[in-house]
């Protein structure tokens, strides 16, 4: 099957920790956004090589280029740096660890069967 010439192909998305080689492109980014420029780590997304968002490490909003569609890729930006903290400890506790209940009526001295697996 032939693609009709119109159909570009998907761009491509690089999320990446910012270098000091980004400090220029993170500046104009903050001025066409009119935010302050991020400090400390900061995670950036390129769309084909531009850069169109970037989200601060350390807390912070997150800054984008008014004049393209950035949602999406803030989006991904948040996830990821979601992924490099590893979560936050009770979204890890409540996924990885299971939570044991004392049974109902249970004591200190039943056998084997003084916890459940609770909600």
């Amino acid at each position: 099957m032939v693609m009709p010439a119109s159909v570009d192909a998907p761009p491509e998305v690089t999320l990446r920790l910012a270098t000091p080689d980004d400090a220029g492109r993170l500046r104009t980014l903050a001025q066409l956004d009119s935010a302050q420029v991020p400090s400390g780590p900061v995670l950036i997304a390129e769309i084909d090589g531009r850069l169109l968002a970037a989200l601060p490490l350390e807390g912070g909003a997150p800054i984008a280029d008014p004049f393209r569609r950035s949602a999406g890729v803030i989006q991904l930006l948040r996830m990821r740096a979601a992924q490099l903290d590893g979560g936050s400890r009770s979204s890890r506790r409540s996924v990885l660890v299971p939570r044991w209940r004392r049974r109902p009526g249970a004591t200190a001295s039943t056998p084997g069967g003084d916890y459940a697996l609770g909600a």
